[in-house]
């Protein structure tokens, strides 16, 4: 099906090969940065998506259902290629481990006009991906007895601190804000003006602020994704511990994943290989205020070692069993906002979300994150041992596909196992933590 169309070697970087190469994606499908008729390109580059997405879909799906076999990493790549094009980002990185194997891909610009491809050591921001490693370090402490999954956060408080409970005197557990049941809200108010991301609220704000709350929902009771319930949890362990969340995350697995980017403090040299979208999103900053709750700046090198620990890869650390259960059912709870970005939930775990008959092969685990100008997804199928980690930055012109979804189709693709259905409303790629107009893209969906 694409045999009519001319090749590019500079259409997409390719890193770390793996399994071999895929065809590159047609010229036609290229705009160079200099071009001067960037609108014409943009318009021929969203056309050829049109067509060669299906054709590249179809193509891997009849390779791989014909020979049942599961989707070889090259294909892989050009699935990830036809997602870059018809998401109409600017930069995208692409993770993808299967039983020990691993690939890394880079596709589109590290910034508008800048011409350099995304690589495996190209700083990203993991959003709220950085609340896997938060409820990782929540399962250590907890199997060691520093702590208790449904410990009251007032056991952790700051002197003089109460927080607040439910109508019927129902204390906020620690696994109350690992699942967002703790009926706090999403934020605890608007950014004030010229904030750099994931810099608010810090400690003593949110501490300040939490007495004074009426919770949403009795805890335990319904689930309301909130950034800062993570942001206390954060706290909570940090109490725990007698550290700072930060000394946590490099202790607890920076250090023994041998990560050398995943940081909350990015040096100067680490901030001059930071993704940058289409709109000026502020400054690489130090993060701690949230990095319970989406801080984290990592690499797709890195996220590579993450996903083989989350796989149970031999060489790397085994992560507690804890950490990727399900602690929740939908069925369980009056109510959920905010949890299906991805797809309609079937359990809730610590901060992952269930998607699929958990019966069924097709089952996954997956997170979602956006803020600051990028998305971010990572998904598991540990049936499989097959895993999948994307982050895009935005772009001028809306998405074409519910980026999550065809990410699970990937997923699926490389695990062999039937896909899952679409959720009734699509998500596209960028979303943004804070709420701000975006006139080209979607809602905020961290």
């Amino acid at each position: 099906m694409l045999s009519g169309l001319k090749t590019q070697q500079e259409n997409h970087a390719s890193i770390d090969p793996g399994e071999g190469g895929a065809p590159e994606i047609a010229t036609l499908m290229n705009c160079p940065a200099a071009n001067p008729l960037r609108d014409v390109c943009s318009a021929k580059r969203r056309a050829a998506a049109r067509v060669i997405l299906p054709a590249v879909l179809l193509l891997a799906s009849t390779v791989s259902l014909g020979a049942q076999q599961a989707l070889s990493l090259a294909d892989a790549d050009l699935r990830g290629a036809a997602i870059f094009q018809q998401s109409a980002v600017t930069g995208m990185v692409l993770v993808v481990v299967r039983n020990g194997q691993a690939m890394v891909r880079g596709y589109g610009e590290t910034f508008p006009g800048s011409g350099v491809k995304p690589g495996a050591n190209s700083l990203i921001r993991l959003c709220s991906i950085s609340k896997i490693l938060t409820t990782d370090i929540l399962t250590r402490l907890a199997a060691e007895g520093q702590v208790g999954l449904d410990d009251p956060l007032q056991r952790y408080a700051p002197r003089g601190k109460v927080v607040p409970k439910g109508l019927g005197g129902q204390r906020i557990t620690l696994r109350d804000l690992a699942t967002h049941t703790s009926g706090l809200p999403r934020e605890v108010g608007a950014y004030p003006p010229k904030t750099p991301h994931f810099t608010f609220p810090d400690q003593a704000f949110r501490w300040r602020w939490l007495p004074r709350q009426k919770l949403i929902r009795p805890p335990g009771t319904a689930a309301l994704y909130s950034n800062v319930g993570f942001d206390l949890l954060g706290d909570a362990l940090a109490s725990a511990s007698g550290k700072t969340y930060a000394q946590l995350l490099n202790e607890r697995i920076v250090g023994p994943l041998g990560l050398r980017d995943t940081t909350l403090t990015p040096g100067s040299e680490q901030c001059s290989r930071l993704l940058r979208g289409t709109r000026d999103e502020g400054a690489c900053t130090a993060t701690l205020a949230s990095g319970a709750s989406g801080g984290v700046y990592s690499t797709a090198a890195d996220m590579t070692r993450v996903l083989k620990y989350l796989l149970h890869v031999p060489g790397l650390p085994a992560q507690p069993g804890a950490a990727l259960a399900v602690y929740l059912k939908p069925e369980q709870l009056k109510s959920m906002q905010g949890l299906n970005h991805a797809g309609d939930p079937t359990g809730i775990g610590l901060g992952w979300i269930q998607l699929g008959d958990p019966n069924s092969p097709s089952v996954l685990m997956e997170k979602t994150g956006g803020g600051a100008g990028f998305s971010s997804y990572i998904a598991l199928s540990p049936k499989r041992q097959s895993g999948v980690f994307l982050a895009v930055t935005d772009g001028e012109e809306a998405s074409q596909i519910d980026f999550y979804h065809e990410a699970n189709n990937l997923l699926a693709a490389l695990a062999n196992v039937p896909p899952l259905p679409p959720k009734l409303h699509a998500t596209h790629a960028v979303s943004n933590r804070r709420a701000r107009p975006r006139p080209k893209n979607p809602p905020a969906t961290r």
